[in-house]
């Protein structure tokens, strides 16, 4: 087998493929989750799988993935890879996929021009629009499969193919109080300590706003919404999109996925998309992702405007919790980081 082989990668290809001969391992990109490995996995015969496994005590990330994939693959607007395997109580804890249908939306937007970029963009805000028209009764964390369905399932459907359940299992509670449970993964998952008190002003800032919060609707949150992440595709493997005959977007790495305010995840997806450490991207590319969520949900998300000084505050922790990554990416003094991400902070604060 080619490449570098972990003890864990190991016994996990072991346990997850027991009957294939695995050619060789390969890269799939930088990653600042430094709580999981993950490797593409190239058989002997061609095939292809991608394989991760926790590298800490994070079994309910996997459990919380497979359920997803499960669920969205069975029932919503989007294609996801399929589940090949996974033992989320496992030693190590693992779950494998297939590869993502489509072309990767990182190369096709680096590759393109403006304007192919804006009907990229307008596609994921579609996308988008169509995952957060998924609603329930109530927010809360996905803690596995189970029986709760949104509204995209027809009649409460809950099994899959081979009977085994594409509902979920939500841990619900007040949308503030999950929130403050994802700032509290970004912390477990941060790789600097430098700007450790700014994830108690976030926390403060977000208790000081629970009443305008918890009134925001419930939807299905991918959590993660970055270019790496995201495919562009046909409708094949999403029995919606594929209803209607329409291209559309593929995901992955829907660990940190919950049922939550869609405004948030479209604030999230902004930034990522379009931002950089300190500076915005393009009006017109942001306007594109937006006007793509409104021609599929007919307007942005309830009370976006009024939330979204909040989820911005939020959003600093991707910078503050991973400045040390950010000087590598940048190429400048950490020490300059700080100060900026710090005045950054102070001023988002200031808005709310």
């Amino acid at each position: 087998m080619d490449g570098a082989e972990s003890e864990p990668i190991k016994r996990a290809l072991d346990a997850a493929f027991p009957d294939r001969t695995v050619d060789r391992l390969t890269g799939v990109g930088p990653s600042w989750n430094g709580a999981n490995e993950t490797v593409g996995v190239v058989f002997a015969d061609g095939d292809r799988a991608f394989l991760k496994i926790a590298l800490a005590d994070e079994s309910h990330r996997l459990r919380r993935e497979r359920a997803v994939l499960r669920y969205v693959r069975a029932h919503g607007p989007l294609s996801v890879p399929e589940v090949l395997a996974a033992d989320p109580g496992g030693d190590p804890s693992y779950l494998a996929t297939a590869p993502a249908p489509g072309r990767g939306l990182l190369g096709a937007y680096e590759a393109a021009s403006d304007g192919v970029r804006e009907r990229l963009l307008r596609r994921v805000g579609s996308a988008l629009a169509a995952l957060h028209a998924d609603r329930f009764e109530s927010h809360g964390e996905i803690v596995g499969a189970g029986t709760v369905t949104g509204t995209a399932v027809a009649g409460g459907t809950t099994a899959g193919g081979e009977g085994a359940p594409t509902g979920l299992s939500i841990e619900s509670a007040p949308w503030s109080d999950v929130l403050l449970a994802t700032i509290e993964r970004t912390r477990e998952i941060g790789t600097s300590e430098r700007l450790a008190d700014h994830y108690d002003a976030v926390i403060d800032c977000v208790r000081d706003n629970r009443g305008l919060l918890d009134d925001a609707p419930a939807a299905l949150l991918h959590g993660d919404v970055t270019k790496p992440n995201l495919f562009v595709t046909t409708a094949e493997g999403a029995p919606a999109a594929a209803a209607s005959g329409e291209a559309g977007v593929a995901a992955i790495d829907w660990e940190l996925s919950h049922v939550g305010d869609p405004a948030r995840d479209l604030v999230r997806a902004e930034d990522q998309l379009l931002n950089s450490f300190d500076s915005t991207g393009p009006e017109r590319f942001a306007a594109a992702l937006r006007a793509g969520y409104r021609d599929r949900a007919g307007g942005l998300p309830e009370g976006f405007e009024r939330r979204r000084p909040v989820y911005e505050v939020v959003r600093m922790l991707g910078r503050s919790g991973f400045v040390d990554q950010w000087t590598t990416y940048l190429d400048e003094p950490i020490d300059s980081l700080v100060e900026r991400a710090d005045a950054e902070l102070r001023a988002r604060l200031d808005a709310v």
